[in-house]
């Protein structure tokens, strides 16, 4: 028995709950107060037909009484670790999914509720109780058709579909409907007749596992209700960490471009400090009018060092970009290591070991960025955002915010 506990537009429900006035009214969250595209938004305005992803001029055109709620990381971060910890109460196999989702795997405890109906129920009135705010639940014998029932009966829904009925109720849904079948993968199987979860057995297991492997594999087990993936309990080491923020538009500055790239690095190397993690390749990228202007970029050596970064994305610039318009830098660490010996027997390396760790314990203290170098006097005001990746756990929640 697996449940899926899916919160429901988590971030302007939050600022609903903490603006009572707020709480029948349309909320679109931004990206601080300068942010022009909606994070996500109220069922109230989306009702007007305003969705994640819309420019917040377009949104207000829609409704003029949309209310601008500018994001706060930090407080999202907070209910969401509260909610995950009410969780344990219901059952301690929890795979955090985001900062919004989580599984249960309610199979050892089953024989402590009263069915699946009185557990779902039960997990709605625990995050209650932890949060004030509302979710979806979808319960079922494995993780897709469980996160496939949550979103059947959204808001404060609860959806249960017996395990041995999964196939049958998901044979007429697309499958694109299904978590992980995304258009690229949906368009491959049309090209095969495979348009609805009923049409997968139609073909050979075979064609997917060929095609994708054990994601394949598994798609082909998912159409029928039957998904073998198991949950994670453990967050597992990261493949990259980076940061990447959006300019205005066709910026052509080279100071403001290497502002935005100088700002970047100390974001991704504070990051990695604070984790004990080092990285000697970094993906630099540089969307352009034309597209992205990127490549791998190697240090020679493990580091951890904002400057070192820094100078590898000032290098970039000169080589790659030539003055033309541009809409957004990325800066990501590659493969980042645990570990790993630095080289600190040159007198240089010594002292930006001290200066960096000094700005960590200053910028720790006192608030990101407080210490910093000079040209980030100038950097974009706009605050962070929760990573996609993020998963509450540690004490250091700042760290795990991206953009």
């Amino acid at each position: 028995m697996i449940a899926l506990v899916d919160m429901d537009c988590f971030f302007a429900q939050i600022e609903q709950l903490d603006h009572p006035d707020w709480g029948n009214k349309p909320v679109a969250v931004t990206n601080g107060e300068l942010g022009s595209t909606i994070i996500t938004s109220s069922y109230q305005a989306r009702a007007f037909g305003i969705h994640t992803g819309m420019r917040l001029k377009q949104a207000r055109q829609l409704c003029p009484a949309l209310i601008q709620a500018p994001s706060r990381p930090n407080r999202y971060a907070q209910i969401s670790r509260q909610i995950m910890t009410a969780l344990v109460d219901i059952t301690p196999d929890i795979e955090v999914y985001s900062v919004d989702e989580a599984f249960l795997d309610l199979s050892r405890c089953q024989q402590l509720y009263e069915g699946a109906l009185d557990i779902g129920q039960r997990i709605k009135r625990r995050v209650f109780m932890a949060s004030g705010l509302r979710c979806s639940v979808g319960v079922s014998g494995d993780r897709t058709t469980a996160k496939f029932a949550a979103k059947k009966d959204k808001p404060d829904g609860l959806t249960i579909i017996h395990p041995d009925l999964a196939e049958q109720i998901l044979a007429p849904e697309l499958v694109t409907e299904l978590s992980g079948i995304n258009k690229g993968i949906g368009s491959f199987l049309g090209r095969y007749g495979i348009i609805r979860c009923g049409d997968m057995k139609r073909v050979p297991m075979s064609l997917l596992a060929k095609r994708f492997g054990h994601l394949g594999r598994r798609i082909w087990f998912m159409a029928q209700g039957k998904d073998p993936e198991p949950l994670t309990y453990n967050v597992r080491a990261p493949k990259t960490i980076g940061h990447g923020k959006v300019l205005p538009p066709q910026t052509r500055e080279k100071k403001v471009v290497l502002t935005y790239f100088q700002h970047m690095s100390e974001k991704v190397a504070a990051r990695m400090r604070c984790f004990h993690y080092q990285a000697e390749t970094f993906f630099i990228g540089l969307k352009t009018e034309g597209g992205w202007l990127k490549t791998k970029a190697h240090a020679g050596f493990y580091t951890d060092d904002g400057h070192i970064i820094y100078q590898l994305c000032h290098q970039f610039l000169h080589l790659y970009w030539t003055g033309q318009g541009v809409w957004q830098v990325q800066v990501t660490a590659l493969a980042p290591q645990q570990g790993k010996q630095l080289d600190l027997f040159a007198e240089d390396d010594l002292h930006r070991k001290h200066v960096n760790l000094t700005m960590d314990k200053v910028n720790q203290r006192y608030g990101e960025f407080t210490l910093a170098p000079a040209r980030l006097l100038e950097k974009s005001s706009m605050p962070n955002v929760i990573a996609p990746a993020w998963r509450p756990g540690t004490d250091s929640t700042r760290d795990y915010f991206d953009k």
